[in-house]
């Protein structure tokens, strides 16, 4: 090796055990005597191509571990999402940075910026490793049983769902909660999880995977309504019609856009105002309130799943075996053996770039408001230990004395 350099950055969406990850990178990096530097770059590609770097290499092992424990991208991230162009440059500054093995974590983008990376090396002849280390909190990598953050997050649905269908019991209404989750359901699908009693919220779950019609919409949640008393949805934010166009760009009339274009899914509490007017325009009912769980959900201190971190943790330590060890470039990917367990394999990055998984029809039921017991296997070990539970009166009632019938 000529240099013994290592670089890691963050990308995408912060999650809860992003650090984690990071952490297992430096830490097990250190393991391997030609390792000389390891560079962290802050806000992603952004960070490189500006060349601003930190040594990580003069950390302490003991500050890295309180980091680790730390949500959101603690080197800080970005949302640019690299063309062929951009990706030129970022070759550029870790060649001549003499950087010989480049840790990229994230999602489906970031994934995508690796192979390109890669191909640039390749062709250049330059001696330069690449792995892509998975992380989204949309669960929507191909190739993974599931990504690190996703478990995280969902425990955090879970508990939010649990807590909203308890006040919903007590002061009786319509509860619409709005969930990230342009195009894979996984997220909302785990307000299911929240679920104790039959008669327990979420009464309606609402999926990217399936086509929506606020006709449709309408018409269950009276139905539930008039069954239960009261009524607790949970609806993904990338939501759309038939013909694939979402539903806030249906229901609302000034839509801002990302940088990429796509209407603003995230970080607007549109859509659950939006569909809360439609209930109480439409179906007459006074008690209807909504929220966004926007960025609660991500990073949210103190609902972290010790599955997640343990695994999040693997990701980053088994990225630098298979770059110290191996003879290819790619993408690291969770695999689950037994009932639970997990190992973990490198994947072609061709096989994961640019590609999004959506959650699969065993896991939805066939009326698409609700999930089957296959998801809730697939995801409750994921959720981690001492997960919160609710309890209710056994109701023993009393005999009246003014209002006999």
């Amino acid at each position: 090796m000529a240099s013994g350099k290592i670089l890691v950055a963050q990308g995408g969406g912060p999650t809860a055990v992003i650090n984690q990850t990071l952490a297992g990178v430096v830490l097990e990096a250190r393991r391997f005597r030609q390792v000389e530097r390891i560079y962290g770059a802050r806000h992603g590609v952004r960070g490189i191509i500006e060349e601003d770097f930190v040594d990580l290499t003069q950390e302490t092992s003991h500050n890295l571990e309180l980091v680790a424990n730390t949500p959101s991208s603690a080197l800080g991230s970005t949302r640019d999402k690299p063309d062929e162009k951009y990706c030129q440059e970022i070759f550029k500054v870790l060649r001549a940075h003499e950087i010989e093995h480049f840790f990229y974590i994230g999602g489906n983008d970031s994934s995508d910026t690796v192979r390109i990376v890669s191909l640039e090396a390749q062709k250049a002849g330059y001696p330069l490793r690449c792995i892509h280390i998975p992380k989204t909190i949309d669960n929507d990598l191909v190739g993974n049983d599931h990504t690190p953050g996703f478990p995280s997050a969902a425990r955090f649905v879970a508990q939010a769902f649990a807590g909203a269908n308890l006040d919903n019991a007590a002061l009786p209404g319509v509860y619409v909660g709005v969930v990230m989750g342009r195009h894979a359901g996984f997220l909302t699908a785990a307000s299911a999880l929240g679920k104790k009693f039959p008669e327990d919220g979420p009464h309606l779950i609402y999926l990217p995977e399936r086509d929506f019609s606020i006709e449709k919409f309408l018409t269950d949640v009276q139905a539930t309504y008039a069954r239960y008393g009261r009524c607790v949805i949970a609806v993904s934010e990338g939501i759309h019609d038939a013909s694939g166009t979402p539903i806030l760009s249906l229901l609302a009339k000034d839509l801002e856009r990302d940088a990429h274009g796509n209407v603003q899914l995230s970080g607007t509490g549109a859509l659950a105002d939006l569909l809360c007017e439609e209930i109480k325009a439409k179906l007459g009912i006074k008690r209807v309130r909504g929220d966004t769980f926007g960025y609660l959900q991500r990073s949210f201190i103190g609902c972290v799943s010790d599955v997640d971190q343990r695994e999040a943790r693997e990701v980053g330590e088994k990225a630098v075996q298979f770059a110290m060890w191996g003879k290819c470039d790619g993408s690291v990917a969770i695999r689950r053996t037994g009932f639970y367990s997990v190992d973990y394999d490198l994947l072609p990055l061709e096989a994961v770039a640019g590609k999004t998984r959506t959650m699969e029809d065993e896991f939805i039921s066939a009326n698409g408001t609700d999930v089957t017991d296959a998801f809730r296997m697939y995801l409750r070990p994921l959720l981690g230990s001492a997960m919160p539970d609710a309890f209710r009166l056994r109701f023993s009632p009393v005999e009246k004395v003014l209002k006999r019938s």
